[in-house]
């Protein structure tokens, strides 16, 4: 009898998840920290003039949805219904589920009395419009899944044109990015639909990293080769590139006059090209870490990527908790700016440390595992199956004791 050929585990892809969602919440505590530090101090200005290098970790993480989804089904039997309902379950769980535990844990740390018409009505927004607890990344996803079918048939019927694909949609990003940076803030969009008003929830200004996730995970030898020949000039235009950030942060201010918002939007021509270079170079990392596991990577290290990667998605879903009450805690701290700054590291492990340990309870106590898209449906599984074994081994000893009569 054929054996079916185990599918290669790729360990790289552990700390690619690790590093995109660490860099998502340094993102955020350095914005928490930002807003706590004198106006106008040194320390704000480094914090505002160095907030664009870590802009690469949203488009990071829409790569690694568009690779770990093509690695998954590509080679698949299309069973798209199954899909659909596996995927939008799965995902739509913990999107309900924390939207309502989060709204009601902010009316809560807030003082406010909650009044249930007010919020059910707040909710049905949020979860309509993905726009409270950064949760519109599982908006753009949920936008994903619906199309995933055709992206997957686009490889499939242009089997020999996947380099095209892959430039054609780099070029349609950059017109998009350079068509919001320098045209749409002109543009009165109060009449559009929402989903082009709010561009940020809208799949079309990730469409790019989604493809460079699928094109990787079918060409995944080929472009490991390419990135591993070519690290050396990956890795210093990363450097190079996330350097010009703070040159581009003052052109925009000074030179450009853009308000502070769109000098620091992720939707630029130039982080485009640097988002690209370091996902590049963080794939060349975590294929670092794939080789040198093997060796001499400390196991207690190994273990600890291993474990966060597991509850990657579960950390993006739980941050909000522990980066509101770094908000709390540090408006309560009244210290010098630079003393504020020296803390940011301080900040920083205590809200990754906080989502981490809040998404490992729910990993590990049922039925909590659903909310972040890991339920322990295989222990109620295990039950059956152990039920069945106990009815299996009672029936034949009936049939033993039947026989003796």
């Amino acid at each position: 009898m054929a054996q079916t050929k185990k599918k290669k585990y790729l360990y790289e892809v552990d700390l690619m998840r690790v590093l995109f969602i660490a860099g998502v919440l340094l993102n955020h505590t350095t914005t928490a920290f930002k807003n706590n530090v004198g106006t106008g101090s040194g320390s704000e200005l480094f914090l505002e003039a160095t907030h664009l290098m870590l802009h690469f970790t949203r488009m990071g993480f829409m790569f690694m949805t568009g690779l770990v989804l093509v690695l998954n089904y590509y080679n698949k039997e299309p069973h798209w219904f199954n899909f659909w309902k596996k995927r939008y379950i799965s995902v739509g769980i913990p999107y309900i589920g924390w939207n309502a535990i989060l709204m009601w844990f902010a009316t809560i740390t807030a003082g406010v009395a909650l009044n249930w018409p007010d919020y059910f009505k707040n909710l049905f927004d949020a979860i309509i419009h993905g726009n409270k607890y950064y949760m519109y990344y599982i908006l753009v996803t949920f936008q994903l899944y619906l199309i995933f079918p055709l992206l997957v048939y686009m490889f499939k019927k242009l089997k020999n044109h996947h380099v095209a694909i892959l430039v054609g949609s780099a070029l349609i990003q950059l017109l998009l990015v350079i068509g919001i940076k320098y045209w749409l803030p002109g543009v009165d969009r109060n009449s559009w639909w929402y989903l082009f008003r709010a561009y940020g929830m809208n799949i079309l200004v990730y469409q790019f990293y989604f493809v460079a996730g699928a094109f990787v995970a079918i060409h995944y030898d080929e472009v490991d080769r390419f990135i591993e020949k070519n690290h050396r000039v990956i890795g210093w235009s990363t450097l190079v590139l996330a350097l010009g950030t703070v040159a581009l942060f003052f052109g925009n201010l000074k030179i450009l006059k853009l308000s502070m918002g769109a000098t620091e939007s992720i939707h630029q021509p130039y982080i485009f090209i640097y988002d690209t270079f370091m996902i590049a170079f963080v794939f060349w990392i975590g294929r670092q870490y794939a080789h040198a596991r093997e060796t001499t990577f400390p196991h207690w290290l190994d273990k600890i990527i291993k474990n966060m990667s597991k509850v990657s998605f579960g950390i993006y879903l739980t941050q909000t908790i522990p980066i509101t009450l770094l908000y709390g805690i540090l408006s309560v701290i009244k210290l010098p700016s630079y003393v504020m700054l020296l803390l940011l590291p301080v900040g920083y492990v205590f809200v990754l440390g906080g989502a981490f340990l809040i998404s490992w309870f729910c990993y590990k106590v049922p039925p909590f595992g659903a909310l972040i898209g890991r339920p322990q449906w295989h222990l109620s599984k295990a039950r059956k199956e152990v039920k069945g074994v106990k009815e299996n081994v009672e029936n034949n000893k009936s049939i033993k004791q039947t026989i003796r009569e």
